[in-house]
């Protein structure tokens, strides 16, 4: 058997058990029950990369698979409890096929298609060997001779349309294939699919559009297995204390479910807490370069979001999703909608951000590329920035702070507090590199600007305090009579940095050095 009541979801959600930073989510199985019995039997749950996705499937796949006894996999979790638990339990025909497999050096749809319904045929017939295969032409056709009803589980469904060599006509013979497979046939007691993009990004709306799909912009019911919980992480930390609970929130944070709720990456935060380390890891796991593409293609749209986002200002906006009439990615609404579905962006309550260190270090570096036009200029001139600023030389960020004032960034016209932000952390993007730069930090005194802590011992501490139409030496003095520096206990050297601008948008700095 290929695709018809195998244990290789048994194997594979054992596998998982083994794994020290395991994460109980066996819950999901008792909404997926209640969903079959209220006959509510078509769910897509469509998520970023590495969520989640094939772990909860293989659960679902051992769970509910006839013919096998799982019931030693789920001792001890959470779904053991549940009322009908036992009901279920490997009660069910079920059909696992995980689209992302191909067959050997595969060239073309037709094999990877041709591929896939020789083996499910196959199995058919070896499972109801007195079928009439003599006038069957369609799957459909053997599936309802066979007189059962079948849970389909159909992992990374969409894994194909990445293919090269995928033409317009095959992705369409594919949405066709699925459509004839599922919709409205009396044989599928459940179908439950799993993919990156919405179903409307591919399909016409006709084709599967029998399916309730959930995804980061919409999903209420199932966000909370798909992802940690602040609670579950908290647990984990407790078993690896290498790493500090808060220095994982810093790293892979920033979700939420659909209620609210903290929701961590769980791919980056396993494999943290496993090396004692953190580090990035999902971005390195090839998505990624999506994020430039969803950026590039319309820069001009989202340029200013960017930059707000990465100096750590939420951008306000009613996005209204992201669907098959907006695969060109041409508006803005598109674009961010996109990168929310993706998991680039966070979005919550009407307001959108970078959801944590992990993805910060990624749009940083957006930034650089030649797309962002003039704030790439200033990005380039941002090592000079925080070189002069080590330096002192009060002339040269004055002429940098007079540049980057003249470009033509409506962004960066000092129209607010949050424009001026802006303006900073682009010329001083390359101190990231060596610093963690807070913004708006209270000190017990007040808020001040910004403080720039040193990564490693040896550099100096740096205190910054802006003020419009005020002098640089009402900054410093400011500095001072606050006690800014009180965050920089254990810096040796600390640098007490004013800048100053007038309403002929003039700049002067200023600098003193205070010695612990």
């Amino acid at each position: 058997m290929n695709y018809l009541n195998v244990k290789n979801s048994f194997v594979l959600f054992q596998d998982a058990l083994y794994n020290p930073a395991f994460v109980d989510k066996s819950l999901l199985i008792d909404e997926i029950t209640h969903q079959m019995q209220i006959r509510q039997k078509y769910i897509c749950i469509t998520k970023p990369r590495r969520f989640g996705k094939t772990t909860n499937a293989n659960m679902l796949g051992a769970y509910y698979t006839k013919g096998i006894d799982s019931s030693t996999l789920f001792q001890g979790l959470l779904i053991e409890k549940t009322e009908k638990y036992r009901q279920h339990l490997n009660q069910h025909n079920v059909i696992y096929i995980d689209f992302s497999r191909l067959p050997d050096d595969c060239e073309n749809y037709k094999e990877y298609i041709s591929n896939i319904k020789r083996k499910l045929r196959r199995d058919l017939i070896q499972a109801y060997p007195d079928s009439d295969t003599e006038d069957i032409s369609s799957l459909a056709d053997l599936l309802g001779q066979s007189g059962d009803s079948f849970i389909f589980i159909l992992d990374e469904w969409d894994s194909i349309f990445y293919r090269k060599f995928m033409t317009d006509e095959n992705k369409e013979d594919y949405l066709l294939f699925l459509k004839g497979l599922l919709k409205d046939q009396p044989y599928v007691e459940f179908a439950y699919m799993t993919g990156v993009l919405p179903i409307a990004k591919y399909s016409s709306g006709s084709e599967l559009n029998m399916f309730a799909e959930y995804n980061f912009m919409n999903d209420q019911k199932f966000s909370r297995y798909f992802g940690f919980t602040e609670e579950e992480v908290r647990e984990l930390c407790r078993k690896f204390p290498d790493i500090s609970f808060e220095e994982i929130k810093e790293w892979y944070d920033g979700y939420y479910t659909g209620r609210g709720e903290s929701l961590f990456n769980p791919r980056s935060v396993c494999l943290a807490l496993n090396d004692g380390v953190c580090q990035s890891y999902w971005t390195q796991t090839g998505p990624m370069s999506e994020i430039a593409d969803c950026i590039e293609h319309n820069v001009d749209e989202i340029r200013d979001d960017v930059v707000q986002m990465v100096s750590g200002i939420p951008v306000e906006v009613q996005l209204q999703g992201y669907s098959a009439t907006e695969q060109q990615l041409n508006t803005r609404d598109e674009i961010l909608s996109a990168m929310v579905v993706y998991g680039f962006l966070t979005y919550w309550d009407g307001t959108l951000r970078i959801p944590n260190k992990e993805l910060m270090l990624k749009f940083q570096s957006v930034l650089s590329r030649d797309s962002f036009g003039e704030v790439k200029k200033i990005v380039d001139r941002s090592k000079e920035m925080l070189e002069a600023t080590l330096n002192k030389d009060t002339e040269k960020m004055a002429e940098i702070l007079e540049y980057v004032h003249d470009l033509e960034i409506p962004v960066l016209k000092y129209n607010d507090e949050n424009s001026l932000a802006c303006v900073v952390t682009l010329c001083y993007l390359y101190a990231r590199n060596y610093y963690r730069i807070e913004r708006e930090l209270h000190t017990g005194k007040g808020y001040c600007d910004f403080i720039f802590f040193p990564k490693r011992n040896g550099r100096p501490g740096i205190i910054l305090e802006l003020k419009k139409g005020g002098s640089c030496d009402r900054a410093v003095r400011q500095i001072k009579e606050k006690n800014y520096a009180q965050k920089l206990k254990g810096c040796q050297e600390i640098l007490l940095v004013g800048i100053s601008y007038d309403e002929k948008k003039r700049h002067k700095c200023q600098i003193e050095t205070v010695i612990e």
